[in-house]
């Protein structure tokens, strides 16, 4: 699948993984809707370089919880571009709470975590489906290894990316021919968000030691495994594990 011409969404792009991730589709001939709900310095700062890289960007806040910004998220997108080929759902947020404290988990936690990672990309996929149909484009998902181990920040957020891996399946049968989904699961990913952790480095030395590779994603060796998904044209329905090996040590 070509990539020149195409036109992408990619949620939570200002930073780290996303962005990685648009700048890649960018490289390689796509032309980038750049989303963030914070985060605006970041976010121009990432269409700034797809300006360089030569390709056509714009730059949109929207929050993925909201089901009404998801939809003129889409619609500026295409009214800006004319098309709609690839959708990269990787706007997600956690909360830090040790498993067996279940006091601690309060019903916010629940909201906030199921609105971003599970209802969000489900209101991107439908807002967009009409225009993916048209293109028979891509969805890729950016789950976690914590939606396959149940080992994660919290219960809530584990509980997210299991079910956004199992809708990831279910949406790959509804949509299907048109539109293939498919999803990522990384382990941890060294970007300047974990950076910004109390135990940080403590984290990292135990998933690099952990992992039979010896070493934790990159944000770029995600996107590498993101742009793979989105243009490989007979995968769909797929979870695809990134983790150096994290999930078949013993």
């Amino acid at each position: 699948m070509s990539m020149e011409g195409k036109v992408a969404i990619v949620t939570g792009s200002a930073v780290g993984t996303g962005r990685e991730t648009a700048l890649l589709l960018a490289r390689q001939g796509c032309d980038v809707c750049v989303n963030y709900s914070r985060s605006a310095s970041d976010a121009e700062e990432t269409a700034q370089m797809i300006r360089d890289l030569g390709r056509r960007t714009i730059c949109i806040k929207a929050d993925v919880a909201d089901d009404s910004a998801v939809r003129k998220l889409v619609q500026q997108t295409e009214t800006e571009f004319g098309r709609i080929d690839i959708l990269i759902n990787n706007a997600g947020t956690t909360s830090f709470i040790p498993h067996n404290e279940l006091e601690k988990v309060t019903e916010d936690d629940w909201n906030k975590i199921l609105s971003v990672n599970l209802k969000g990309p489900f209101y991107a996929v439908r807002a967009a489906a009409p225009a993916l149909r048209t293109a028979r484009g891509a969805v890729v998902n950016v789950s976690s290894v914590a939606g396959v181990s149940g080992n994660g920040s919290s219960i809530p957020y584990c509980a997210s990316k299991a079910a956004l891996n199992n809708m990831t399946v279910t949406m790959a049968r509804a949509l299907a021919p048109e539109i293939r989904v498919n999803a990522v699961a990384p382990g941890f990913i060294d970007t300047r968000w974990f950076k910004e952790l109390e135990h940080y480095e403590v984290i990292k030395q135990f998933a690099t030691e952990k992992s039979p590779l010896k070493r934790v994603c990159s944000p770029e060796d995600v996107a590498k495994t993101i742009v793979d998904l989105a243009t490989s044209e007979l995968i769909t329905g797929q979870v695809l594990v990134i983790d150096g090996g994290m999930t078949i040590a013993d």
